[in-house]
């Protein structure tokens, strides 16, 4: 049994300030990633701040300078979140990837800011036997010739092969959404693209973000290209497992001609990947399903696989085609 202190903020100054004036200290939401994290000795924090009972639990529409925004409150509910009705017509790909994760149990349970700062699903991470830079940096990665199923294929290091395993994210980085994050300086907003970080020599290390700053919202901005958006996670069982590899794309057409597009996908690095080589490649061109497939060729020449994850390749390049395709029925 390992001591820890427990407070509950009455707000979200009093939250920063705990946690960011204690190295050891943690934020608590939902609970879903961290409880286990403590029942398996991964991490071992001496304080946790618990955040739930924070006002940070509407979606509220809000009129922005470049269109009309929805501002998600860090404790909305991944279930009520998914549900939303301006989140099912407007960013459907969101919903869809909220749908895609985990079990309707957990969703009820999980943040909308906890379900970005998850942590890697590796089994090497999760075992504290086994050598693991992210969670004891300099101990060595165990993925490095060991289980490679779920390894990344981009964006990799010496020191960590792991992916980053939201769905959400993934979404959201399509989408070109913002968190908004407040710290012990004040607020500031991160682009979700902007917000996890690929492991080079600090692997243990997520996020942008610092110690102590709390994500209190997420905004997205309203048009045509988020209404023509989806999902799709390719996984060993249709519930209740992470992604081999899951794309979220979105589409918009002029005729046969593809005026914008947006292609992220998960499963394939330590962060969602926004394959920007695969957009710039479609935009102007005329669609097709090979145009599709050449273009994420372009932005997989970079990848880096083993026997065990390079079935990865065709199978990101494959669900992406499945994904535009389908975007580009709906838009003709």
């Amino acid at each position: 049994m390992r001591e820890l202190a427990y407070l509950r903020p009455d707000d979200v100054g009093d939250a920063v300030a705990a946690v960011s004036g204690n190295p050891r200290a943690q934020y608590l939401g939902g609970g879903t990633n961290l409880v286990d994290h403590l029942k398996l000795g991964v991490t071992s924090p001496e304080l946790l701040v618990d955040v739930r009972r924070l006002p940070l639990d509407e979606v509220e529409e809000v009129a922005g300078d470049d269109g009309p925004r929805l501002r998600v409150g860090a404790n909305v509910r991944n279930s009520d979140l998914a549900a939303h009705p301006v989140v099912r017509s407007v960013f459907p790909a969101v919903a869809r990837a909220l749908l895609s994760g985990a079990s309707g149990q957990i969703r009820n349970q999980a943040t909308a800011a906890g379900n970005l700062l998850q942590r890697t699903r590796c089994v090497y991470f999760q075992d504290v036997t086994t050598a693991c830079n992210k969670r004891d940096p300099g101990s060595g990665c165990s993925a490095i010739g060991g289980y490679a199923r779920y390894n990344a294929i981009l964006g990799a290091s010496e020191a960590c092969v792991t992916t980053h395993p939201s769905d959400l994210a993934v979404a959201l980085a399509a989408l070109d959404a913002t968190v908004v994050v407040q710290g012990p300086d004040g607020e500031r907003r991160v682009p979700v693209r902007e917000l996890h970080r690929l492991p080079g020599d600090r692997p243990q290390q997520d996020t942008t973000l610092a110690h102590g700053e709390l994500i209190t919202a997420v905004e997205l901005t309203a048009g045509r290209l988020t209404r023509r958006s989806t999902y799709y996670k390719a996984r060993d069982r249709a519930s209740y497992a992470f992604a081999l590899v899951s794309v979220a794309g979105a589409l918009q057409l002029d005729g046969d001609t593809v005026t914008d597009v947006r292609l992220a996908w998960g499963g394939v690095a330590h962060r969602p990947w926004r394959a920007t080589v695969a957009e710039d490649a479609l935009r102007g061109s005329a669609f097709s399903e090979e145009a599709v497939l050449a273009a994420c060729e372009r932005e997989l020449a970079a990848a880096v696989t083993s026997e065990d994850s390079a079935f990865k390749v065709p199978m990101v390049r494959n669900v992406s085609a499945l994904v535009l395709g389908r975007l580009a029925k709906e838009d003709r």
